[in-house]
């Protein structure tokens, strides 16, 4: 999980948190990245998550703690890590900036998207805890043991022995450590038990009839227990066939002729890899709008499957007076963390979309982005995955606040869901389905842009990718769910435009918070503009946001502020909006550049940004509203 979201600090320090609230023995768990990596930071950047009393209640303590005095680059565990793709254990050292005591660092190197080591993932247990869970090694009542590593420093020191007597010591590597294990036993207390072993033999061989009439009798008896195991097996077998039977009963099951829906082509399944699964998909139509969502659960099984319906209801309860994505996510995650006291966890998307007009509210909680085929696609061919802002699954944090995207699908555009199950499906020689093949089977489906009329596209589609899974598979079992929901989108009242291009249109809703800043830049990726314009309409977005955010929002007062792209052949076009007060920037005054900073007013630099960066900037108050529109051409 660090990996999916390496970018994002929020999210870092959030996780490390969560694998020492998490793991009892652990003493911290900390991420440092390489040099300069968040320049914003500085130099070093390693976020460090311990456990901490503080007064009488025990908590978990998250700092920064890499600095020029604490430079993790220098030390061995930081070093490991780079240097050896799995994890390696560090001698015992003593932290003084982080764990505060003796202890020992296991390293694992983290890498992005591409594949390149970005950073380093540590997790600390302390020299006396594992000196405490040693103790349990003792096999013997008076045996000893010792624990070293590959250069013979002592981790766990052995005892002195009692002068005279023998001792035998046995010696075992520790897998995956490089350290080593000894245990000392007396020579008498071992071969204490050959003394006894003619006593035992005697009182065998007296004991051989009593014992054959004890077998015969209990032969008898586990026959009728096993009758019963066989029988109760069976009951419990239907009691689950039963399970399954209503967990599929609450999945829709009318596509094709959705009651007062036209405008839509769509199939689903889910095939559960045991009795009962934890995937699940659901849609309803509510206000010429489409709820739709597609879910997976940790886990698997019975308690799996108790979640699942938890969610599908919160789902449907929520969404029944709410039809803010971000709103609704927010709001599952919070009924979903105060009651996980198993600490699973739940992959969801979640999409709102008005079949009028095909516009497209989601919001993506940690699954397995949606692949999109349209004619409207900037790709070639049509086949992309939907741009997706990454936020943690449902039930990992309270509290953790959403960020909601839009999009507009146009008439023929198909929609395609699905859980790891498909992608992560493996065969005998434990190969993965993947998405490449994936993209391949949806390849075949291309030609039904070409023909709006075909009605049965969502369950061919579905359909055959399940033949391609289950050929690709072959006899092995399967290992995870796999459901897949396929939306295609049929307006009766829009007209099918052959040859003129239509503009793609993306937005995101932020908070009045300046920490929301850093959001923008990956956003603005997700937009496919040239590379080349990638850095500076990032900072022209960043200069504008912020001014919103400081001078149209009073201090203390709460808003929101939606940005809007709509990407064209030529230009792309950017609309910022909000709900504060009053504030034209086009009306600052040009900035005087050929000033000293001691002779310059403050502020009016980053207008004179954005003017230098875009080729038109235009305000004006409507509805109550700020609205600024940036045009750039590309």
């Amino acid at each position: 999980m660090s990996e999916q979201n390496v970018d994002n600090p929020e999210i870092i320090q959030a996780i490390t948190r969560a694998v020492v609230k998490n793991t009892p023995n652990m003493l911290g768990a900390g991420i440092a990245y390489k040099a300069d990596y968040f320049p914003e930071y500085g130099r070093w950047y390693e976020v460090y998550s311990k456990k901490a009393v503080l007064g009488s209640k025990a908590e978990i303590e998250t700092r920064m703690i890499g600095s020029s005095v604490h430079d993790y680059f220098q030390s061995k565990w930081y070093q490991n890590g780079l240097a050896v793709d799995h994890c390696v254990w560090s001698d015992p050292y003593y932290d003084n900036e982080g764990g505060g005591q003796m202890l020992m660092t296991c390293s694992l190197p983290i890498r992005n998207q591409r594949g390149e080591i970005v950073a380093v993932a540590g997790v600390d247990i302390s020299l006396e805890r594992l000196q405490h869970i040693s103790q349990y090694l003792q096999v013997y009542k008076e045996s000893y043991y010792s624990i070293c590593t590959s250069d013979g420093v002592d981790i766990v020191t052995p005892p002195d022995t009692a002068s005279g007597r023998k001792y035998l010591t046995f010696y075992e590597d520790i897998d995956a450590t490089g350290w080593r294990m000894a245990i000392i036993i007396p020579e008498d207390i071992i071969f204490a038990n050959l003394k006894r072993v003619g006593l035992v033999v005697t009182i065998l061989m007296l004991a051989g009839l009593f014992l054959l009439a004890f077998i015969m009798y209990r032969a008898g008896v586990d026959i009728i227990s096993l009758a019963k195991a066989n029988a109760q097996k069976e009951r419990l077998m239907g009691e689950l066939e039963v399970a399954r039977n209503i967990q599929m009963s609450m999945l829709p099951k009318t596509f094709l002729s959705y009651p007062n829906c036209q405008d839509l082509n769509m199939y689903g399944v889910i095939i559960p890899a045991k009795e009962v699964g934890g995937d699940l998909y659901d849609f309803y139509l509510r206000d010429n709008k489409l709820f739709f969502c597609v879910g997976d659960v940790s886990g698997k099984g019975v308690p799996a499957s108790l979640v699942m319906a938890t969610i599908r209801s919160l789902f449907r309860s929520i969404s029944a007076h709410e039809q803010d994505v971000s709103s609704i996510c927010m709001l599952m995650n919070d009924a979903m963390s105060e009651a996980n006291e198993q600490n699973m966890f739940v992959t969801f998307f979640l999409g709102v979309m008005d079949i009028t007009t095909g516009q497209l509210s989601y919001c993506n909680a940690g699954h397995n982005a949606p692949v999109l085929i349209g004619r409207h696609s900037s790709k070639t061919p049509p086949i992309e995955q939907l741009p997706t802002i990454p936020n943690l699954p449902l039930g990992i944090l309270s509290g953790y606040s959403y960020i909601p995207q839009t999009t507009t699908l146009h008439r023929g555009d198909v929609l395609f869901l699905y859980t790891d199950g498909l992608t992560e499906a493996e065969n005998s020689e434990h190969v993965l389905f993947g998405e490449n093949r994936m993209i391949a089977t949806l390849r075949q489906f291309e030609e039904v842009l070409n023909a709006p009329k075909a009605q049965d596209v969502a369950q061919q589609q579905i359909e055959t990718m399940l033949n391609a899974v289950n050929e690709f598979v072959g006899e092995a079992e399967q290992s995870d769910d796999l459901t897949m929901l396929s939306i295609r989108y049929l307006p009766l009242d829009q007209l099918v435009k052959e040859e003129k291009s239509v503009p793609v249109k993306h937005s995101i809703v932020m908070r009045n918070d300046i920490a929301q800043i850093p959001t923008l830049a990956e956003w603005i990726e997700s937009l496919d503009v040239p590379q080349s314009l990638n850095m500076t309409l990032n900072l022209a977005l960043e200069e504008a946001v912020s001014n919103v955010m400081l001078y149209a929002y009073p201090e203390d007062k709460k808003g929101t502020v939606l940005i809007e792209a709509e990407k064209g052949d030529t230009q792309i076009t950017f609309v910022i909006s909000d709900s504060g007060v009053p504030f034209d920037p086009t009306r600052q005054p040009e900035a005087d550049i050929t000033l000293s900073a001691e002779e310059r007013s403050i502020g009016g630099l980053g207008v004179h940004l954005v003017r230098q960066i875009m080729d038109s900037i235009a305000y004006q108050r409507k509805d109550d509203k700020n609205i600024l529109t940036l045009i750039k051409k590309i």
